[in-house]
């Protein structure tokens, strides 16, 4: 199985939605969402998931402190009241951060919406923490536990393991990826079994770095994952403009990366939707906006693992 790991932002929220839709998201695959904001957005992802019979993991105790703003604020009393209720649902995973405070954390949610702890995801990435874990969990283990692929979390956590590395290799700078535009990404799909674990999870193109907000890029750049053979490891192609002097004319800017995407050979097995998407945008000279952009690059990923996992 295969556990993205997302943040909500708008353009991956509603990519996830157009994913259970569409059915890129099967029993197969079950997004895991970090919540950046309480917005009506969240709230119709998680419904069309719970229509639609996908599970969708979503993190209780996110990182993001905006988040834990929107739930306090008296602004948003419908919306607050209304995202508990979807919490209730057996299609949304419940999910916690092993953290500062984040037994305190279980058993408050646990009193709002009375679950059973076995249900749960528990992301424990944290070395100074695996004997909280220990304690918590000495007999009865959760359905996911996601740890990084290391030593001593492998040693001391035996089940339901879902094995958790960030595989994206995030530039600083867009313009930077001109620098090895074609590059190795990911075997986890052909290793996490043998190596004892039940799925595996990343940051998807995105990386595992949150930054909040975003600014006019120098350069544009779509990052497509691919492979040839279900027994190959992915690898991923960055795309990148090349008028990177300033941040006049994105929309060329979009241009000359997806004419690079045009001309680039992709095999039978790793063209999807998302892809045609994209040439349609070059064949038609349009500019669909970054997140768009952002959407379709997870969309297309999302695709392709899920094709890889029905080959096996």
């Amino acid at each position: 199985m295969y556990f993205p790991y997302l943040r909500g932002r708008q353009y991956e929220l509603i990519g996830v939605r157009e994913g259970i839709k569409s059915g890129i998201i099967s029993d197969k695959i079950i997004p895991v969402i970090e919540p950046v904001k309480l917005s009506s957005t969240l709230l119709s992802t998680m419904r069309v998931a719970i229509e639609e019979k996908n599970k969708i993991a979503i993190l209780c105790n996110s990182n993001i402190p905006s988040f834990f703003d929107d739930l306090e604020s008296t602004d948003n009393k419908n919306l607050k009241k209304e995202f508990f209720e979807l919490l209730k649902s057996d299609y949304i995973v419940k999910s916690f951060l092993v953290k500062k405070s984040w037994i305190e954390d279980i058993e408050e949610y646990k009193r709002m919406l009375e679950f059973n702890e076995e249900e749960l995801m528990i992301i424990c990435n944290n070395k100074n923490l695996i004997n909280e874990f220990e304690k918590r969990y000495d007999e009865q283990y959760p359905r996911f536990v996601l740890i990084p692929d290391e030593t001593k979390f492998n040693k001391r956590i035996k089940n339901n393991k879902i094995l958790l590395e960030d595989r994206f290799e995030k530039e600083e700078r867009n313009s930077d990826y001109l620098k090895n535009e074609d590059d190795f990404f990911s075997d986890d799909h052909l290793e996490y079994e043998e190596n004892g674990y039940i799925g595996f999870s990343d940051y998807v193109t995105m990386g595992e770095k949150y930054t909040d907000g975003g600014f006019a890029p120098y350069a544009v750049a779509i990052h497509i994952t691919y492979l040839n053979e279900k027994s190959d490891p992915i690898k991923i192609h960055h795309f990148v403009s090349d008028s990177n002097e300033d941040i006049k004319d994105p929309a060329k800017k979009f241009y000359e990366a997806v004419e690079k995407l045009n001309k680039f050979e992709f095999s039978e097995f790793s063209k999807t939707k998302a892809l045609d998407s994209f040439l349609e945008h070059y064949e038609n000279g349009s500019y669909p906006g970054l997140g768009i952009v952002k959407k379709l690059s997870l969309l297309h990923h999302l695709e392709l693992v899920k094709n890889i996992l029905d080959k096996n």
